[in-house]
C-alpha cells in the first residue's frame, strides 16, 4: 500500500537512483542488521536517471527556491506565535507556543510513532502539536490543499494517497532537513543509509521524506511448512506445484483482501522485472504502448490465472476486508503465502498464531534463466512524509521531522513496528525477536547489488483504478487478457493525459 540519496537524479547528475540502490545494498550486503543495514506500498544492472519530461514553471521554481524559501516562510510562521532562536536545540526557529498540525497514514505501521516522536517535540520547544490518523489521504486533504490551508506534516501514504505528479509544485524541498543535526547533535544525513532520497526526488526536487526502509517479498510461516515438509518456491511452477499440495491439505496458496488487491500487481510486477529485466521496468514506469503486454509480464499472468482457475484463492477476496483476510493467513493458516511489504508483520502483529515464525522469502520467477536472480528484490525506502508549501507551520513540519530521525525515535520505530527505519545501525542481530526481521536481513544479504524499485503507481496516483481491474481478475471475472487490457487502459488513460505531468526514466 506503497519505494536513495543526497544528489539530484535530474538528467545533469551524476549519480543516480539505480547507482546509490546498488551503492547502499552492495555493502549493506557485507555486514550485519546491527552494524550497518535496514530495510523497509515494486533488471538487469544498468543505472536509473529519473528526468521531467513536462515540469511546469511554478514546479521549476518551487524546485530552485523551495528550501530557502521554506526555511524562510517556516520561521515566519513560527514567529506568529511566540518568539525562537535559530540553534542546534531549534535549527528551524519553531516559535514556542505555537500549534503543529500533522495528518498520518494509519495502516500497517499504525500512526502512535510519529506521536512518540511529537511528544519529544513538545516536551523540548512548549509548542501543541495535533497528530491525525487517516486511512483516507486524499479525498481528505486535497481540499485542504485547493482551500489553502494544509496540514504542516502529512504522510502520503496508503492506497487512497495522492498522485506526487499532481501535488509537486506545491510541496517544499526538504533538503534542509537532512542538513540540520539530529537530537544528538549529529548531521542528520550522515546517519542515514545511503540512498534514501531517490525515492522522494521528482526530476531534481526532493519533496518527500520516506521513513521506513521496505522490503517487497512473498511471506510464509516457516513452522507451518517444516511441519508439512514443504519448500518454498522459487518460481511460478514451483508455486502452483505448492498450491496442489496445499489444496490437498484443505488449504490454499493465497488469500485477498479488497483494498489489498493490487499487492498482486506488486508480486507480479516483481516477478516480471526479474524474469524479464530492466526493459520490462522501463516501460512501465515511461507509461510506454503496451507495457503491460511484455512477455514477461503475460507469463506471469498467466501463472496467476492459472492459480486463480485451479481455486488457490481463497474465495471472497473481493467482498473481503484486507486485514480481516490477511488473518485467514496469519491467524487461521488457510493461506500459505502472501505478498507484502515489510510492514506485514507489525500490520498483523495480534492476529498472527503463535509460533508462526514469520518468514519472507524473495519473490518467484518465471524460469530458473531470468535476467535477474531469483535472490533479486524491490526494496526502497517508504511512506513519504511531506510539507505543504502553504501549510502555516513549516518549520514545526520539519521539526518533527529531524525529531523523528533521531536515535531514539527511530528506535523505537524499529522495535516496536519491527521494521527498520532510514537510520542506520539501529536494529540488533536478534531482530528484537522477530524473525521476520531477521529473514530480511537474510534476503539483503543474498540480494547484494540486485536490487531495484519503481514509483509509475505512486507518482501518477493509479492504485485506486487498479484496484478494480485486480479484485475483478483475483475473483475469476476477468483472465489475463482481460486484465492486461484493464492496466494498460489505466497507463494510456495518463499517459495521453497532457495535463498530467510525466516523470521519464531512462535507465
Amino acid at each position: 500500500m506503497t519505494t536513495e540519496q543526497p544528489q539530484k537524479s535530474g538528467a545533469d547528475g551524476n549519480v543516480t537512483r539505480r547507482t546509490l540502490l546498488r551503492a547502499a545494498f552492495g555493502a549493506a550486503a557485507l555486514v550485519p542488521f546491527g552494524s550497518a543495514l535496514a530495510a523497509c506500498a515494486g533488471g538487469g544492472t544498468s543505472n536509473g536517471t529519473t528526468t521531467p519530461a513536462a515540469t511546469t514553471s511554478a514546479a521549476a521554481t518551487t524546485s530552485a527556491a523551495g528550501s530557502t524559501a521554506g526555511s524562510a516562510t517556516g520561521s515566519a510562521a513560527g514567529s506568529t506565535a511566540g518568539s525562537a532562536a535559530v540553534s542546534p536545540t531549534n535549527p528551524f526557529n519553531v516559535a514556542s507556543g505555537s500549534s503543529i498540525d500533522a495528518v498520518i497514514f494509519n495502516g500497517g505501521y499504525g500512526y502512535d510513532y510519529v506521536t512518540f516522536a511529537t511528544d519529544i517535540v513538545q516536551k523540548n520547544l512548549g509548542v501543541t502539536i495535533k497528530v491525525s490518523p487517516s486511512t483516507q489521504i486524499s479525498q481528505e486533504l486535497q481540499p485542504r490543499f485547493v482551500s489553502g490551508n494544509p496540514p504542516d506534516l502529512i504522510d502520503n501514504s496508503g492506497a487512497n494517497s495522492m498522485g506526487f505528479n499532481a501535488i509537486l509544485d506545491q510541496l517544499e524541498t526538504l533538503d534542509d532537513v537532512f542538513e540540520s543535526p539530529n537530537l544528538e547533535g549529529t548531521t542528520i544525513s550522515d546517519t542515514l543509509y545511503a540512498g534514501v532520497k531517490a525515492p522522494g526526488t521528482f526530476g531534481d526536487k526532493f519533496a518527500a521524506i520516506n521513513y521506513v526502509m521496505t522490503i517487497y517479498a512473498l511471506w510464509y510461516s516457516a513452522s507451518l511448512f517444516e511441519t508439512n515438509g514443504w519448500t518454498p518456491p522459487k518460481t511460478w511452477d514451483e508455486a502452483l506445484d505448492l498450491g496442489a499440495k496445499a489444496k490437498a491439505a484443505g488449504k490454499y496458496l493465497f488469500v485477498w483482501g479488497k483494498e489489498a488487491a493490487t499487492y498482486y500487481q506488486t508480486l507480479a510486477t516483481d516477478s516480471a522485472i526479474k524474469e524479464g529485466g530492466d526493459q520490462v521496468r522501463l516501460d512501465l514506469e515511461n507509461l510506454t504502448p503496451n507495457c503491460w503486454s511484455a512477455d514477461a509480464i503475460q507469463k506471469v499472468f498467466t501463472a496467476m490465472e492459472t492459480a486463480v482457475k485451479n481455486g488457490y484463492f481463497v474465495p471472497g477476496g473481493a467482498g473481503t476486508q484486507f486485514t480481516a483476510a490477511q488473518a485467514k493467513w496469519s491467524n487461521d493458516q488457510q493461506a500459505l503465502l502472501y505478498p507484502s511489504g515489510s510492514w506485514i508483520e507489525n500490520e498483523m502483529k495480534k492476529a498472527t498464531k503463535s509460533g508462526f515464525e514469520m518468514t519472507g522469502i524473495p519473490e518467484p520467477t518465471v524460469t530458473s534463466s531470468s535476467k535477474l536472480p531469483w535472490e533479486a528484490l524491490r526494496s526502497a525506502a517508504g511512506e513519504p512524509f511531506i510539507v505543504p508549501s502553504a501549510a502555516a507551520n513549516l518549520a514545526g513540519g520539519r521539526e518533527i521531522l529531524r525529531t523523528m530521525l533521531s536515535k531514539e525515535a527511530a528506535t523505537n520505530f524499529a522495535k516496536t513496528r519491527l521494521a527498520p527505519t532510514i537510520v542506520k545501525g539501529l536494529v540488533p542481530d536478534d531482530g528484537f525477536g522477530s524473525t521476520a526481521l531477521v529473514s530480511q536481513t537474510k534476503m539483503l544479504d543474498a540480494a547484494g547489488t540486485n536490487v531495484f524499485n519503481y514509483q509509475f503507481v505512486d507518482l501518477y496516483g493509479m492504485n485506486t483504478d487498479q484496484l478494480v481491474v485486480w479484485n475483478a481478475f483475483l475473483s475469476g471475472q476477468t483472465d489475463a487478457a482481460g486484465l492486461t487490457k484493464g492496466l494498460q487502459g489505466i497507463t494510456d488513460k495518463i499517459a495521453n493525459d497532457s495535463s498530467v505531468t510525466k516523470i521519464t526514466v531512462t535507465g
